[in-house]
């Protein structure tokens, strides 16, 4: 394992420099609006959770976001929601005051089926791939990418690197050369830890309004 892991740097340098000669120099600029239309994604995704915060949260919004500050900073760094679960528990239990029953029913299962951002950036990454590659997406096609992307991130492990794995099972269905993930491993690390963030931000907006829902029930 260690002599893998000192070797997947130059591995990966070696087939982006493979795609690049093949494909052209000018595919690396696609790389830029790439990773910026993902960080879009995550970006509306996180305001559409802040949205719903403003609504079920009986606190201060500000508030909200300084007990959730360190949480979303973790999470960012590990590129995992399972390894960020007990401080997620705890934040959401002890800071946002959130009932045991409802935070360790939710939280254990939206580290599991909860991958919204995983989701998201595999549509996206497939789009560009098949773009890249001039591979024509039909209507079925893009059918195919959502149904996929939402039902294999709901079974993927909240591990770091896992999109990778249930991406190249999309690419192989619309008819994408598995080969062009080369040319996006070099930038998945930022999208991951990105798109974790908001999965976990989304683990805790659902405590929220579940919770939410059970107060207006209760009265």
């Amino acid at each position: 394992m260690s002599w893998a892991m000192l070797l997947a740097p130059f591995a990966v340098f070696g087939l982006i420099t493979k795609l690049v000669a093949n494909l052209g120099i000018e595919v690396l600029a696609g790389m830029a609006i790439y990773v910026a239309t993902v960080i879009l994604g995550v970006v509306l995704i996180a305001l559409l959770y802040f949205a719903v915060v403003k609504v079920t949260y009986k606190g201060e919004f500000v508030s909200f976001l300084t007990q959730i500050r360190e949480l979303l900073l973790l999470a960012f760094s590990t590129s995992s929601s399972a390894a960020v679960m007990p401080i997620t528990l705890d934040v959401v239990e002890n800071k946002l005051a959130i009932k045991p029953e409802i935070a360790r029913f939710l939280v254990p299962l939206g580290a599991t089926i909860n991958m919204t951002g995983t989701a998201m950036y595999q549509g996206i990454a497939t789009v560009f791939l098949a773009q890249v590659f001039n591979v024509d997406l039909s209507l079925s096609s893009y059918l195919f990418i959502v149904t996929m992307s939402v039902a294999a991130s709901l079974g993927s492990p909240a591990t770091p690197g896992a999109g990778i794995i249930i991406l190249s099972m999309v690419l192989e269905g619309v008819g994408i050369p598995a080969s062009g993930i080369a040319l996006i491993l070099g930038v998945d690390r930022v999208l991951d830890m990105c798109r974790t963030s908001v999965n976990v931000l989304g683990d805790v907006v659902s405590c929220i309004t579940v919770q939410y829902v059970n107060d207006r029930q209760s009265t």
